[in-house]
């Protein structure tokens, strides 16, 4: 069996005193040497190994040079200080000789250390925080990937952790911008319930930071971070830029990795970045019954303890979205934070009036929504509808073939191989224009009918060889009628049913309804029509 040398020493000397067994035969039980039976014998302890003293034979002759630039470093602007590769570099400049880059590495390495000891240089030191109840809050963000509706992109979760109970809430966004910064805390406030009494700690990040004053503390804020955290009453701290900054807020830094380890791996698939957010929401479920290092209490049990300490928030939320006002290009589209848009050809040259949030973008035209977007983040990317460009098709059929619309349309499934199918024979039977402009007036029918239901009226049309709207019109009708009540109107508020639609006996007449309500009777005076009469005899004046 395997023993530690502590082990054989203890039994060499038990065996020893209880058996009274020689040196030779301790040797020949244990077998070892009778040095080591010796050593045991005459101490309890074993003599520590000696650790070989490793040399650098090569970098013997330039020992005493990179001495001298380590030494000189401790005075040197730390940004203009040695490199290995400089020193390596050096080397090779001063005495023309070429040492391996690990060789220098290692003995860097030890010396750097050594010599700032020699030189009376502070020690780096860390001091635990006392974290008060309901005082201080941490954020970060850290990246993670998402298998969203199929494709791998790259989202961000924000993390907003209190410090005493280590309670956390995690929202994961598309970008790391304004938008998503704000929504994240507007989230973890409303879900936490309240706001930290003291410091919240922040990295220097662009969305809250415009400029960090040289060698101070003292930030210059964004305008719309100053107003949001005066809005909610708490007080941002920064930390210092760089590494030494991470190590003042360590608990949320640690807090992104442990989160996208433990329930962000394997990487999470979803249809959309709501399914995966619900899905955050019972994972910190789960998180409330950890206990933190070597702490007796549960996260949500410190929690409970926290939660009165809090500031209450304010009766409404924050508005997070910003306000813009873009021009409609020639090309129907609009450009906000580098992304492109489309919208309706009829707003040319028009400006409208634009809601951006951290997912969504919304296009207004005075109060009228006229178009939907959800938020690109890739410097130049476009979206594209290609409902937008229909009135402008029917006047220009040939564009569709080649059309960015049309081929975002066919990638995002919403033009099938249905509408490929009633193209290709429309151009067969009515020409390339006219079988063209054929598939645009179908297209339209999508703006007033499900979707489903004018892909069943194509079908119909095929199958009895007309290419007429009002047909293909007529079978969607009779498609929603079949699968039920339901209405086939898409838009966002269906106009009112005509007077023939509705039933007869619901259509009550203004008496009894006024009886109903039981109003009180008319106590006015009848009206006099005598002085009327007597205008009546008037005779008109003769203007001659």
């Amino acid at each position: 069996m395997s023993l530690s040398k502590q082990e054989l020493f203890d039994r060499i000397r038990r065996d020893s005193w209880q058996q009274q067994l020689s040196i030779r035969a301790l040797s020949k039980k244990y077998g070892v040497h009778r040095r080591l039976v010796r050593e045991a014998l005459s101490s309890p302890v074993p003599t520590p190994r000696r650790r070989p003293v490793r040399t650098s034979p090569r970098m013997e002759p330039y020992k005493k040079a990179v001495d001298a630039w380590l030494r000189a470093d401790l005075e040197a602007p730390r940004k203009q200080r040695h490199t290995v590769r400089r020193i390596v570099a050096r080397i090779e400049e001063a005495f023309g000789e070429a040492i391996p880059y690990p060789t220098v590495r290692d003995f860097v390495a030890a010396r750097r250390k050594e010599i700032a000891a020699q030189a009376g240089a502070p020690v780096e030191a860390f001091l635990t925080r006392h974290n008060a109840l309901g005082a201080d809050a941490e954020v970060d963000f850290g990246d993670v990937y998402v298998d969203l509706a199929g494709k791998r992109i790259r989202c961000y979760l924000f993390a907003f952790r209190l410090a005493y109970s280590g309670k956390a809430v995690h929202r994961i966004s598309r970008s790391c911008g304004q938008q998503a910064f704000f929504e994240g805390h507007v989230h973890a406030l409303t879900t936490l319930g309240g706001v930290p009494a003291g410091q919240v700690r922040y990295d220097n990040l662009t969305p809250a930071v415009k400029k960090v004053v040289f060698r101070s503390r003292s930030r210059e804020e964004n305008p719309r971070w100053t107003s949001f955290h005066e809005y909610y009453g708490f007080t941002p701290f920064y930390c210092e830029p760089g590494l030494r900054g991470a190590h003042e807020k360590g608990g949320v830094e640690g807090q992104v990795g442990y989160f996208r380890r433990n329930y962000l791996t394997p990487v999470p698939q979803v249809d959309s970045l709501g399914e995966l957010n619900a899905r955050l929401a019972e994972f910190e479920a789960k998180e409330d019954e950890r206990r933190i290092g070597a702490r007796i209490r549960t996260i949500s049990q410190d929690f409970m303890r926290e939660a009165g300490h809090l500031l209450p928030l304010p009766d409404d939320p924050f508005e997070t979205g910003i306000t813009l006002t873009p021009r409609v290009d020639r090309y129907g589209m609009i450009t906000v934070k580098m992304c492109r848009y489309s919208v309706p050809v009829r707003y040319i040259d028009r400006k409208v009036t634009v809601t951006l949030t951290c997912d969504d973008l919304t296009v207004y035209d005075g109060r009228q929504e006229i178009a939907r977007h959800r938020r690109l983040t890739g410097r130049g990317a476009e979206h594209l509808v290609l409902d937008h460009y229909l009135e402008a098709l029917l006047t220009k059929p040939g564009a569709l073939e080649r059309s960015q619309a049309l081929h975002q349309a066919r990638a995002e499934g919403t033009f099938t191989a249905v509408h490929e199918a009633f193209w290709a024979a429309a151009k067969k039977a009515l020409g390339d224009a006219e079988g063209t402009k054929a598939l645009v007036k179908v297209l339209l029918l999508h703006r007033h009918q499900q979707h489903a239901d004018v892909v069943t009226g194509i079908r119909g049309a095929l199958a009895a060889g007309t290419f007429s709207e009002d047909v293909i019109a007529l079978e969607a009708r009779k498609a929603a009628q079949a699968a039920g009540p339901a209405p086939t109107v898409t838009a966002a508020s269906a106009a009112a049913p005509e007077p023939s639609d509705l039933e007869p006996d619901r259509v009550t007449p203004l008496t009894p309804r006024r009886l109903a309500r039981a109003l009180p009777a008319d106590q006015r005076p009848l009206p006099r029509l005598e002085q009327w009469d007597e205008l009546l005899q008037l005779r008109r004046k003769d203007s001659s």
